[in-house]
């Protein structure tokens, strides 16, 4: 299965820009951009088709605008921003003390008998 997707209409191997879904309820015809997801009841279209769409008799058309090809610069940095962050090493932690005195060890696991509390 190819990753790019084609106009949905009949014969055309134009690939899709566009995602026309109708909302029966406010029989509404929404034309924007391609969906991230290929979705039900939805239909891609390439831009010539896009472009001569008419919505049925009594039907609103909507044509949201088209969005950026491209990430913004700030969209980059905030990504790399989390990037950065995410890649830090954790503070180390520190070993609880005077929990417990430590009476074996078996690979990774301690054994711990409890110390009883002291008073200051």
């Amino acid at each position: 299965m190819s990753p790019v997707r084609i106009c949905s209409r009949t014969a055309c191997k134009q690939s899709a820009v566009y995602t026309l879904t109708y909302v029966y309820a406010d029989s509404t015809a929404v034309l924007g951009p391609l969906a991230a997801y290929v979705e039900p009841h939805c239909y891609d279209l390439c831009a010539e088709h896009a472009e001569r769409l008419t919505a049925p008799v009594g039907w609103e058309l909507v044509r949201l605008p088209a969005e950026e090809s491209e990430p913004s610069s700030d969209d980059l940095e905030a990504l790399a921003n989390a990037v950065r962050e995410a890649a830090k090493p954790a503070a180390p932690r520190e070993e609880p003390v005077g929990q417990g005195t430590e009476v074996g060890r078996r690979g990774h696991l301690r054994v711990l008998r409890s110390d009883t509390p002291r008073k200051p």
